[in-house]
């Protein structure tokens, strides 16, 4: 119990009905009290019942012949206070890793993923099902990302390791509610809160500065009623991210930017001084953000093309990469939006670059995200709306037809490729075949010209 002295003290808890929620302006408190008898109602079987699949009643069906107790925690409770349909169905539970290998290796249940074993996760897999099973415990060491636990029987210690008091929450299967925290009534005023002190809680797991944030563009009801200790908590404890990896982080932070409030919470981030440790600039360029942001209302940027603003040149959008670790296509975007941002549209630019998506038909669908992004973040609604309509035509001649031709040297096939997609262009893609095979000595002679030009440089 020392664990929970540092953070709480006791009160009495007063039951109170269940109903579905709805929003209520969030009241600023974080000092926490746990609950001395935490079940506070119970819901009707038509508010849960549907979470009771044949493959879940199986699992169930062990866990009740070998005595342990086991409740649905987490997200998914949250969720269905909501009344929404949890994505995820995770499990608390007071048997140990061992037992619940045993019951299920008795019952002829498989069990999957087991590197989760070591943190007390038994994953059990039932008819094309997986379900996470997780021994209740206790946090002993932690050291901001990785955390010594130990196994308890204790559903309040194991409550009081959670992050926010919304995720805090357990449903029995009966349909009891066990909050021990006041997260019932946090989710109904659509507050945030740390699970205790909030500077502690963060020390413990620094990710949790990410997740507050984006829990908050959930469930807050205004992009700025965040509580001031909080704030005061992050911007102290803000440097603990640097110790975050790179993709951990840009997985929190593409949840934000996609959530309620995106830009706002972005802001609120920046502002207090977490940029040079998710790899932004020291002094990230705020005004072009706001700019760029009101300008493309209503418009679906990616989570990466919110970010450019930021930065200043492709140097920027490197280090950016070398911190968050992107993948292929959000790094790709980047550098085309920083290299492209400044280019002014025309007709011919718009041509230009329906050549490029022709040109590469293995990369087409992703070119043509590229450049749609590339016109929300400039603005450009009539173009967009142009490329959004427009599918890229399949160019009608190939490499083989060339060869037929007599050009025999493979590399010079594709330049004369390309460049017949140029001419099939410049006639509004109205070029038939026989015309454009007609047209291979004029791609090849120029080829060869252009050749000839480069070899008098060198």
């Amino acid at each position: 119990m020392k664990y929970l002295c540092k953070l709480f003290s006791l009160r009495p808890y007063r039951p109170y009905p269940f109903r579905f929620l709805s929003f209520e302006n969030p009241v600023v408190s974080y000092n926490l009290k746990p609950r001395l008898t935490p079940a506070i109602m119970k819901l009707e079987s038509s508010q849960y019942g549907f979470i009771f699949s044949p493959q879940l009643t199986t699992v169930l069906q062990v866990f009740d012949k070998y005595k342990h107790e086991i409740r649905l925690c987490g997200g998914a409770v949250r969720d269905i206070l909501l009344g929404k349909t949890p994505t995820d169905l995770d499990f608390a539970t007071t048997a140990t890793p061992d037992e619940m290998v045993e019951m299920m290796d008795n019952e002829n249940i498989r069990i999957v993923n087991k590197g989760g074993l070591k943190h007390g996760t038994v994953t059990t897999h039932v008819d094309g099902v997986n379900f996470e099973l997780t021994t209740l415990r206790i946090d002993v060491v932690t050291d901001g990302r990785h955390a010594e636990v130990e196994y308890t029987k204790d559903w309040l210690l194991d409550a009081g390791r959670r992050d926010l008091t919304v995720n805090s929450m357990f449903l029995g299967m009966d349909g009891t509610i066990y909050d021990y925290f006041d997260g019932y009534e946090d989710l109904k005023k659509r507050k945030i809160r740390f699970v205790g002190d909030a500077k502690l809680r963060i020390t413990e797991d620094y990710l949790r500065i990410l997740r507050y944030f984006r829990f908050y563009g959930r469930l807050a009801t205004a992009p700025n009623l965040h509580d001031e200790y909080i704030l005061e908590a992050i911007r102290e404890k803000g440097s603990g991210l640097k110790n975050i990896s790179g993709e951990r982080i840009w997985s929190e932070l593409q949840k934000i930017l996609e959530g309620n409030y995106g830009p706002d919470i972005m802001k609120t981030l920046l502002n207090l001084g977490l940029s040079p440790y998710i790899g932004l600039p020291d002094q990230p360029n705020i005004d072009e953000f706001d700019k760029v942001i009101n300008r493309s209302k209503g418009l679906k940027l990616q989570p990466i093309t919110m970010l450019i603003p930021f930065l200043k040149d492709v140097q920027d959008m490197i280090e950016l990469n070398n911190r968050l670790k992107f993948r292929v296509f959000d790094r790709d975007l980047g550098l085309f939006l920083i290299e492209s941002r400044d280019e002014k549209w025309t007709p011919d630019t718009i041509k230009r670059n329906k050549i490029k998506i022709i040109q590469n038909p293995p990369k087409q669908s992703v070119m043509k995200v590229y450049i749609e992004q590339l016109l929300m973040y400039n603005n450009e609604r009539t173009i967009l709306e142009e490329f959004q309509k427009w599918t890229p035509l399949k160019f009608p001649i190939t490499g083989n037809m060339i060869k037929s031709h007599g050009v025999k040297d493979g590399k010079k096939i594709g330049i004369i490729l390309r460049k017949l997609i140029e001419y099939w262009a410049d006639d509004d893609f109205q070029t038939d075949i026989e015309e454009l095979l007609n047209l291979i000595p004029k791609a090849e002679d120029e080829v060869s010209c252009n050749l000839k030009k480069s070899q008098k440089i060198i």
